[in-house]
């Protein structure tokens, strides 16, 4: 039975003890580390173990630790407001240990009560419960290797190929009751696989707890704790490790735009409007149902920030990709006119979002320089991927949606209609350079009623296939980091369901095992290939050959790398028929090796080719000197390589 008795800690000197600088750099909205100094924490007072407990709740008026080791007494445990004027309150209790549960007892000014959750847990209980637990982070990493090498995987100019995962629907066991995997059963599945398809990285929607498993994790209340559906954070740390080892990066969704209103979570927390505005128009979004944080507050955004670096320190997550900047970015986004607030200029733009963003930025790339952040931002909002000093977000990339839209309306069409379309599928070439940017087929694209990726393709199975291996070779041959969804990789027929497994049986089927082999393929050339990643953000590594001749349905363009023989030519037919004799103008002379064929036999086409090869001719084509004669396999695309880049 563990001692009760709350101790002062003026006897202790931990770690995690707030000194009066840490208290200003709070105030301040710069203190990045809050998670060593605000929450529970193991330690020794006087030769006494037990648990530190700091909480910031303002204005509330009693506040008290509950939990098993006082039978959820709330006048067991009372905490102590600091009298430096920050807010928290602050307490030891002696005999806690690792594993026990928590909450906090906050007694507002007007005399409601609330239990609320500790927002700066490690780890909580499985939902639906929702009790804090006192948890330690101790973990032996095995991934040396990757961390001393991880800045040249995650530089702008390296190969990123991203396999997105919903984790609790990625694959379940069936046998025992459609359970999730865990973390650990994970580490034993996922880094193999990522292996054979050639993917460089992962990246997993939010792992940080949540209530509701329908919300995909974005609708998050622990910023700090690791979702304990599937494991204790060494689980999730061990996955990780497991990761690192086999060579691949990790990228995690986050998700500081809204949380939920779920009575332990961050709304209303100390009985005022603490962590969100208090004004509806700025504080509630009507689409989501859920709470906006209020990021003119410095607290507020040193709680964020602070979650941030949480999980580049002590996960050694390699990046963040940030759900829905744009909402943050708008005081209008998804408001009807007269429900927002316009800002101190007048205008739409969320300045103090702004600032959060930028100044986030700034500490992540200051702190873990090898690292990335992700902007998912679906609007026209200038320089998002641009540093902070020339005046942008700071963000290292940007999703690329409008490519997204474009390229599966495009793709949507029946070829024979496809001419009339054609600027939308060239249109992202005038804007390519302008961010850094990755292409994105996410889950958001394939639910809610959208249907599958393979079932976005016309036609007939055969053409199904041959549409979604054409775009994704278009998709590895444009400009810009790749994203692909789990089960796009295979062309799963059925829209993705977040309560169930992906259809894995579909592999016994040709087609599914030919598009695997696809991308797997289509993996391995891009990773061995500078031409295809190296020049990414730069017109230097992007030439058209012919995006003009709408009436064929046919664009060929060229890829280089840095090095000047580093050159590859991509040719794409939009069409099922078969173009014989086709002229295509390239760089240079002499002999036109052809490296991939999305056409090929063992990927389910029908074997249409160029027998391995063609000699450019000296022969005018466009502005290029040489030209390729060529027969176009269809609904396919290929990809040449010139003979001095051999």
């Amino acid at each position: 039975m563990p001692m009760v008795t709350t101790l002062s800690l003026a006897a202790g000197n931990d770690a995690c003890q707030l000194t009066e600088l840490d208290i200003y750099m709070f105030k301040q909205g710069n203190h990045f580390r809050l998670y060593e100094k605000i929450g529970s924490h193991l330690i020794t007072v006087d030769g006494v173990i037990g648990c530190h407990f700091a909480v910031w709740a303002p204005n509330a008026a009693v506040v008290s630790v509950i939990g098993d080791f006082n039978a959820w007494h709330a006048d067991s445990n009372p905490l102590q407001m600091r009298n430096d004027d920050s807010g928290i309150w602050e307490g030891f209790i002696a005999g806690v240990t690792t594993g026990e549960r928590y909450k906090y007892r906050i007694v507002s000014s007007d005399g409601k009560i609330a239990d609320k959750g500790d927002p700066f847990a490690f780890s909580c209980e499985v939902p639906p419960l929702t009790a804090s637990l006192v948890c330690e982070l101790d973990y032996i990493w095995h991934d040396t290797d990757w961390m001393a090498k991880r800045g040249e995987k995650n530089q702008l100019n390296a190969p990123c190929s991203i396999y997105e995962v919903h984790f609790g629907s990625w694959r379940r066991v069936p046998e025992e009751g459609n359970r999730f995997l865990t973390y650990r059963e994970m580490a034993q599945w996922l880094p193999p696989y990522l292996n054979e398809m050639g993917f460089t990285h992962v990246e997993f929607l939010p792992l940080t707890e949540h209530p509701f498993y329908g919300s995909w994790g974005y609708e998050t209340t622990g910023y700090f704790a690791a979702t304990s559906r599937y494991g204790d954070p060494q689980d999730l740390m061990f996955l990780l490790d497991t990761l690192h080892q086999h060579g691949i990066g990790v990228i995690m969704d986050w998700a500081p735009a809204h949380f939920p209103c779920d009575a332990h979570g961050l709304g209303h927390f100390d009985g005022t409007y603490l962590y969100e505005h208090a004004d509806p128009r700025q504080g509630y979004q009507p689409e989501w149902h859920s709470s906006l944080f209020n990021y003119g507050r410095y607290e507020v955004r040193a709680f964020l920030t602070s979650s941030a670096l949480f999980w580049l320190d002590k996960y050694h997550i390699d990046g963040l990709r940030l759900d829905a900047v744009s909402s943050m970015l708008y005081l209008d986004y998804g408001r009807k006119e007269g429900e927002w607030i316009p800002n101190r200029n007048g205008g739409r733009e969320n300045l103090d979002a702004v600032t959060f963003l930028r100044n986030l930025n700034e500490a992540v790339y200051r702190e873990y320089p090898s690292t990335q952040t992700f902007a998912e931002e679906s609007t026209a909002w200038p320089m998002v991927s641009r540093q902070v000093s020339s005046g942008g977000l700071g963000f290292g990339l940007k999703w690329n949606m409008g490519w997204m839209h474009d390229t599966l309306q495009y793709f949507a069409e029946d070829p024979i209609n496809r001419k009339y379309h054609h600027a939308q599928l060239i249109f992202s070439i005038w804007y390519a350079f302008s961010e850094n940017f990755v292409l994105p087929f996410s889950h958001d694209e394939v639910v809610q009623g959208k249907g599958s990726l393979i079932a976005k393709m016309p036609g007939d199975e055969w053409q199904k296939f041959a549409n979604l291996r054409l775009l994704y070779g278009y998709m590895w041959g444009h400009p810009g980091k790749k994203l692909l969804f789990m089960g796009c990789e295979f062309g799963q027929k059925h829209e993705w369901q977040h309560d169930e497994s992906l259809d894995w049986d579909e592999l016994q089927y040709p087609h599914q095992q030919g598009l695997r082999r696809w991308i797997a393929d289509l993996n391995g050339f891009y990773r061995s290939h500078a031409a295809l990643y190296q020049q990414d953000f730069s017109r230097d590594g992007f030439q058209w050959m012919d995006c003009n001749y709408a009436e064929k349905s046919v664009i060929s363009f060229v890829r280089r790398g840095v090095n000047s023989n580093d050159t590859l030519l991509i040719v794409c037919n939009f069409t099922p028929l078969v173009r014989e004799n086709y002229l295509v103008g390239a760089p240079v002379g002499g002999v036109w090796q052809e490296v991939l064929n999305s056409d090929a036999k063992l990927y389910g086409g029908n074997g249409v080719g160029n027998f391995g090869g063609v000699e450019a001719a000296p022969v005018r084509c466009g502005e290029m000197y040489h030209s390729l004669m060529l027969r176009l396999p269809p609904l396919a695309v290929l990809f040449f390589r010139s003979g001095s880049g051999l």
